[in-house]
């Protein structure tokens, strides 16, 4: 049932080309997302970093929205053909078009926020262990490439292991995405050349200080 699998990755890429990102710069500073820090990447972390914390949660919410919304369109449409794989493709293709929206001639995000939900949504056990594997090495680290990296390659092998080869294959391509668009940054770690953000800190002194009113 091949039209399931692509109908599945086609709605999540059409909707996965939403960067909020960019809408909340572009409101707060006329300027586009590019323009933002020295990665210029139109996600949560990036965003948070450059204009606060409640333009980044609100980064977030958006990514997280759009992603969520593709799993249940797709668990709607075509998991009665093929099964809870349709959540999986449909993440997949959502993180897909968060990272090459064709809008913007293929250049966007690097689909963390994305990849977070869809292996949630898919594996709520395995995916939320990733997901909390993936946040301690990035407020370990503070380097988002890492974190970023990491997290969905600590999915690929429950996902072989529990729910078959189709779905280990798809992660492990999810993984490899992930992987390569994060690799520009990781390669520049030794150097020093790469941006250190404290997230979890930035985190802390939001509630710190909400928490003083």
């Amino acid at each position: 049932m091949i039209a399931e699998r692509i109908g599945s990755l086609l709605i999540g890429y059409a909707l996965g080309n939403v960067l909020t990102a960019e809408i909340v710069t572009r409101k707060l500073t006329g300027r586009p997302c590019r323009e933002l820090g020295t990665t210029g990447n139109p996600g949560m972390a990036n965003v948070m970093a450059h204009l606060g914390f409640k333009p980044g949660i609100i980064t977030l919410a958006g990514d997280l929205g759009k992603c969520a919304l593709s799993c249940l369109l797709a668990d709607l449409l075509f998991t009665p053909a093929i099964g809870r794989i349709a959540v999986l493709y449909a993440g997949v293709g959502c993180t897909l078009g968060h990272d090459f929206p064709v809008w913007q001639k293929f250049h966007g995000g690097k689909g963390v926020a994305t990849s977070c939900l869809a292996i949630f949504l898919f594996s709520p056990l395995w995916g939320f262990v990733s997901n909390v594997f993936g946040m301690l090495v990035t407020f370990i680290t503070q380097y988002l490439c890492v974190g970023g990296a990491v997290l969905p390659a600590s999915f690929v092998i429950p996902m072989f292991v529990f729910y078959g080869r189709e779905a280990g294959f798809l992660s492990l391509f999810l993984a490899a995405v992930c992987f390569m668009e994060h690799f520009p940054a990781i390669r520049t770690i030794p150097s020093g050349e790469c941006e250190k953000i404290d997230v979890w800190g930035k985190i802390k002194a939001a509630l710190t200080k909400k928490g003083t009113k």
